[in-house]
């Protein structure tokens, strides 16, 4: 049995400017850009700190078209918050169900014009950042990644309202490496590696290991209070499928123990306790099942595929599971209570 799917990476990093002139380019007009090198130190200010609770209940979700955009307006909406529902162009700007809703604004947004993402975040305390192409992605869509990330943390550094960012990741920038040969169990301090990606055209791996580093450097330089949740396969949606770009390399994942899948309640419940609870800080591994049995292999390869028998297992064993999400757990565990109450 094989699992199928696509895997990209980004070989460049739109230049930091110390100028705050934005110019909306025309995609066929990008330009490959050189990555500097990025790396973390225990000084670094993805360590925890303090903030006060946040002074405003508006928040802006971008991009809310995407699967997981829309369910977090659903469950912000829910829980009280006024939300600006920021659609990139091409998706569904707003669902019926918000057309009535007084506490819904209705944005459309391009992640490579920096005036309309200014103007959806305009007067929100924070954003929950995605971007996700669901079809396909190549060395384009990862330089446009990265773009639309510095475009974004840019936008919320010039911002006076913005007190944290959310910024959705992908397990896929901490997995693509030299260590999964090892011993070595994968945790938040982990980075994919982009050489290792471009080789093997993991471009989904390098777009998201690149525009989340893009993100959290400009986010330290300009001080902006950001967490990165790094979501595993997400089950649900039109992206659960065999064309995925996540699932490219799915059989290496599975031998080697990181092959993940999470809930989207879950995922959802995840970013709304990293940017409600003060104590939340840095990289948040977010997962709910490890992809380590043959039954679990087979089973998640009829959810891709539907059809009338189940596809063979010959030659999958039991694999031990070498990624672990404790840090998101322990901070679920302590704020979980908190997510119920306010329901």
């Amino acid at each position: 049995m094989q699992l199928t799917g696509d895997l990209y990476y980004p070989n460049s990093l739109p230049p930091h400017s110390s100028s705050h002139l934005y110019i909306h380019i025309p995609l066929r007009h990008l330009q490959p850009a050189v990555l500097p090198p990025f790396r973390l130190s225990s000084n670094s200010s993805m360590a925890p700190a303090a903030i006060a609770r946040h002074t405003t209940k508006t928040v802006c979700v971008m991009d809310s078209s995407s699967h997981l955009g829309a369910a977090l307006v659903d469950r912000l909406l829910h829980r009280g918050y006024t939300v600006h529902a920021a659609a990139f162009a091409g998706g569904d700007a707003t669902k019926a169900a918000w057309s009535e809703n007084k506490r819904v604004r209705v944005f459309r947004a391009d992640p490579l014009d920096y005036n309309s993402i200014a103007e959806a975040i305009r007067g929100c305390s924070g954003l929950f950042y995605t971007f996700d192409d669901e079809s396909s992605y190549d060395e384009f869509m990862v330089e446009i990644e990265l773009r639309a990330a510095h475009n974004v943390l840019e936008a919320c550094a010039q911002a006076d309202s913005i007190e944290r960012v959310v910024f959705t990741s992908s397990v896929t920038a901490l997995i693509w490496n030299e260590k999964l040969k090892v011993t070595e169990d994968v945790d938040e301090r982990d980075w994919s590696d982009p050489n290792f990606c471009r080789k093997f055209k993991l471009w989904h791996a390098l777009a998201k290991t690149l525009s989340e580093k893009t993100a959290w450097a400009l986010a330290m330089d300009r001080g902006v209070d950001m967490v990165a949740v790094n979501a595993g396969l997400i089950l649900a949606g039109p992206e659960l499928s065999p064309s995925n770009p996540y699932l490219k390399g799915a059989p290496e994942m599975y031998e080697d123990g990181v092959l993940v899948t999470v809930k989207l309640k879950f995922l959802v419940d995840a970013h709304i306790c990293v940017f409600e609870n003060p104590e939340a800080y840095g990289r948040y591994l977010c997962f709910n099942h490890t992809i380590s049995h043959p039954k679990d292999a087979i089973k998640l390869a009829q959810m891709l595929s539907p059809g009338p028998s189940p596809p063979p297992s010959d030659g999958l064993g039991v694999i031990q599971e070498r990624i672990h999400s404790k840090k998101l757990n322990k901070l679920l565990l302590e704020y979980r209570d908190g997510l119920q109450v306010a329901e």
